[in-house]
């Protein structure tokens, strides 16, 4: 009885091809061919059925914009897509990298004694010295 509910629950999380297929307005070859060149990778039921998750309908839709609309091959594609991946794992190294950078800073800022502190001679903060302005000066410059 649980096998039962289990593949109930798979069904529900994806799409069968024909469902996708209507859906984009594509014949279900279409489909096996993007799954068989590596554009899609649909789950299989236990009986073995293709199921299109969210995602993979996501990644169709892309697909299908870049062939219908913007004329590129299915070698193009495959490479636009291996870009996106990579260009998506990089921001995600880059955020990762920022955020240890500012913790690094802060913690830094934080608990870093001053320069001073650790010198062989003290030195006090300088001085700010106010200068005024002569009256010879002034009256060169009108």
């Amino acid at each position: 009885m649980p096998r039962v509910n289990a593949k109930r629950k798979k069904a529900r999380a994806g799409y069968m091809i024909s469902a996708v297929a209507e859906l984009y307005k594509l014949h279900p070859q279409t489909l096996r061919l993007y799954e068989r060149v590596g554009l899609l990778k649909p789950s299989r039921s236990q009986g073995n059925t293709r199921l299109y998750t969210d995602a993979d309908l996501e990644r169709l839709e892309v697909i299908l914009t870049l062939t219908r609309e913007m004329g590129v091959n299915l070698a193009g594609i495959e490479i636009i897509l291996n870009m996106r991946e990579k260009m998506s794992e990089m921001q995600h190294q880059m955020e990762a990298f920022t955020s240890f950078v500012q913790q690094e800073l802060s913690r830094g800022l934080r608990g870093a004694p001053r320069a001073s502190d650790n010198a062989l001679v003290r030195v006090p903060p300088p001085k700010v010295i106010r200068v005024h302005k002569s009256e010879s000066t002034t009256d060169k410059h009108r």
